[in-house]
């Protein structure tokens, strides 16, 4: 198995603003490097019994794989939901310089 040499955090949110906001903050406190907001996209899903549908923004947070914990941490505290969707994709390829710079802006 590779090391992963970075994640990306997948986080959905109420909607882009909310996504800007806690994007912006995980990436202002040094959490992220980056983030990506997707602005829309519908999700179905099952909540207290019976499934739901939603429109939500996807949030993807570029981040080490030591802020991993820190980064989940702070995002559940800026995350209106009850039981938010954060979840850590391991990056274990690609351009090296561009892990070179997630490493050195998160810190």
């Amino acid at each position: 198995m590779e090391i992963p040499l970075a994640y990306f955090a997948y986080i959905t949110c109420k909607d882009v603003e909310d996504a800007r906001r806690i994007g912006r903050t995980l990436v202002l406190e040094r959490f992220a490097a980056c983030v990506n907001i997707l602005p829309e996209m519908e999700s179905h899903y099952w909540w207290n019994g019976k499934v739901e549908v939603a429109r939500e923004a996807v949030l993807i947070a570029k981040t080490r794989a030591d802020s991993r914990e820190a980064l989940l941490e702070r995002a559940l505290d800026l995350h209106p939901y009850e039981t938010p969707c954060i979840v850590f994709v391991p990056v274990t390829g690609g351009n090296s310089d561009y892990l070179d710079w997630i490493a050195r802006e998160v810190g």
